[in-house]
C-alpha cells in the first residue's frame, strides 16, 4: 500500500483512545483508571509505531466530564497511567488532547478540527498532508479528513462500517495489524 510506503519519521500520528487504544464501553464513559482496559496488542503496536512517526497524539472526545459524570483529574489519572504504561513497553505518546464540550458545534469536538489545531500550535513542524488519523467511527476519519489527514479505519467496534468509503484511505483489523502492515512496507 503506497500510504504506508510514504511515511517518514517526520510523519504524524493522530490517535483516537476509546475503541483504538482501550475497549469502549457501550453508551457510557471510562471513568477511572480501574474501568480502562488495553486491547491485548495496543502496547505491542505503539512499540512499533514509535519507530515511524515524529510525533504521536491522542484526540479523544470526553463528553463525561461536560456531563459532570467525572472530573478532568479523573481523566488527566486515567491519561498518566495510559501513557506511563505504553512507555514502560517501549512505545510512546507525545501529548493528550481531550474534547469536554457536550454541543457537536463546538470547534474542538470531533469532527470538528479544533484539536488537530491545538497540537499544530505545540508541534509547530507538524504537516497534516503528513499525518495519518487512525480511529474506530466515521467522525474520526471525517476529522481527519477535515483536517488535511490520511485516515486509517481499525474495525475493533464498528467492523459493519463500508469499506472502500469516502473518508477512510486504509482499514485494518486493530492497531497491531496497522502497525505491522508499516513495519512490512518499510
Amino acid at each position: 500500500m503506497q500510504l504506508l510506503k510514504n511515511i517518514k519519521n517526520n510523519w504524524t500520528l493522530f490517535l483516537d483512545r476509546d475503541g483504538v487504544i482501550n475497549y469502549e464501553k457501550e453508551n457510557s464513559y471510562i471513568f477511572n483508571w480501574e474501568e480502562f482496559r488495553f486491547y491485548p496488542e495496543v502496547k505491542e503496536a505503539l512499540k512499533i509505531l514509535q519507530q515511524y512517526f515524529a510525533t504521536i497524539v491522542v484526540v479523544t472526545n470526553q463528553r463525561g466530564i461536560g456531563k459532570q459524570l467525572m472530573s478532568e483529574g479523573d481523566l488527566q489519572n486515567i491519561h498518566q497511567n495510559m501513557v506511563q504504561e505504553i512507555q514502560n513497553a517501549g512505545g510512546r505518546i507525545d501529548k493528550i488532547y481531550f474534547c469536554s464540550d457536550l454541543e457537536n458545534t463546538s470547534p474542538c469536538r470531533k469532527p470538528n478540527t479544533g484539536m488537530a489545531l491545538q497540537a499544530k500550535k505545540d508541534f509547530p513542524a507538524m504537516d497534516f498532508t503528513k499525518s495519518i488519523m487512525v480511529g474506530n467511527k466515521l467522525s474520526d476519519m471525517q476529522f481527519g479528513k477535515n483536517a488535511g489527514m490520511h485516515t486509517v479505519f481499525v474495525a475493533t467496534t464498528h467492523p459493519q462500517t463500508p469499506y472502500p468509503h469516502a473518508t477512510i484511505d486504509a482499514r485494518f483489523k486493530n492497531l497491531l495489524e496497522f502497525a505491522l502492515a508499516i513495519q512490512h512496507a518499510k
